[in-house]
């Protein structure tokens, strides 16, 4: 399950990961700042998912197939899949980074609900220059992979729905876990540990054969739906 050989894209986002470790640990950067700026990659990924979605409606395939609750597959608008994912992420998204904003303090007016304009005050110039750096790996990772590789031709809409999931919440857990470290003066030691646990996560361990498989299960029952 762990993967063989590493890919030039995987040793770019291994160098992109090193920047906001050194800048804590040699540049005296915020280690609260890299953190918001981990919060808001899950926010870059969403967005890149949903063009990705986009172009395979478009240019693919407009129907995919819906796995429902009974377990009886339906093909619904690639538009469908798009919303929802829109809604469940969004949601998914909101939850963890009130929870991160909260635990940090971002919020000292005791208000209930964090302000997301705040973001660019706190961030600072470090924390936008790393995040300016995540959003072009991600957007020329997507473009050559994806866009220039013919990905989106063969990748079914199920697949690329939960893409992001699996990598998105091992991230936010540990960027909660290491908002409570932060609180207690740990910043050095544990975004060390964090972007180690990371990299692990989204590089070495091989999350995309778990959705490879599924992926194929998912192929097989739309087959069988179009010779039925």
């Amino acid at each position: 399950m762990f993967k063989r050989k590493l890919t030039i894209p995987d040793y770019l986002l291994i160098l992109v990961n090193l920047i906001p470790l050194c800048g804590v640990w040699f540049w005296g950067w915020d280690a609260k700042r890299m953190f918001v700026v981990y919060a808001m990659e899950t926010v870059i990924v969403g967005i890149i998912n949903v063009l990705k979605m986009i172009v395979v409606t478009l240019f693919v395939n407009k129907k995919h197939l819906w796995n429902t609750a009974n377990e009886r597959n339906t093909m619904v608008s690639g538009w469908f899949f798009i919303f929802f994912f829109i809604i469940h992420y969004g949601f998914f998204v909101f939850v963890q980074t009130q929870i991160f904003f909260k635990v940090c303090n971002f919020s000292p007016d005791n208000s209930a609900l964090f302000n997301y304009g705040k973001i660019p005050g706190i961030l600072g110039d470090d924390g936008k220059l790393v995040l300016l750096i995540f959003i072009i790996y991600y957007t020329a990772q997507s473009f050559f992979t994806f866009i220039g590789k013919g990905d989106y031709k063969n990748i079914s809409m199920g697949k690329l729905m939960f893409e992001p999931y699996i990598r998105i919440f091992s991230q936010q857990l540990i960027v909660i876990l290491g908002s409570m470290f932060l609180a207690f003066g740990g910043s050095k030691i544990f975004i060390l540990i964090f972007i180690a646990v990371k990299i692990f996560f989204e590089i070495i361990f091989n999350y995309q054969r778990l959705l490879d498989i599924g992926d194929k299960r998912e192929k097989l029952k739309q087959e069988r739906n179009k010779l039925s």
